[in-house]
């Protein structure tokens, strides 16, 4: 499945904007890795790298790693850049999860 099909599919996606090269990402991996666990299959975690498509961090206004992105339905329901506890980024993410 594509991006934009995935993004428009009616699950709740938390996509990570990140990079190899980036310190602040490599924190953030096993935060995501907890939350994905607790989710399951409520959510969807994609990871981008922004030096392999910078098209797609290009056309989503990213200017700094790692920034997380939650689409429900298709749209755009909360941004954030920078690292994040499990437990905030869990609170974000109870909003928007049935």
């Amino acid at each position: 499945m594509r991006f934009p099909e995935l993004i428009a599919s009616g699950k709740t996606v938390l996509v990570d904007f990140t990079a190899t090269w980036c310190g602040p990402c490599k924190m953030m991996a096993p935060v995501l890795e907890q939350l994905k666990r607790q989710f399951e299959d409520r959510l969807t975690i994609i990871k981008i790298d922004i030096d392999k498509n910078p098209q797609a961090a290009q056309s989503f206004g990213i200017q700094g790693v790692p920034t997380l992105i939650l689409f429900s339905d298709g749209k755009q329901q909360w941004r954030q850049s920078g690292v994040m506890t499990v437990q905030a980024l869990k609170g974000v993410v109870d909003q928007f999860v049935v």
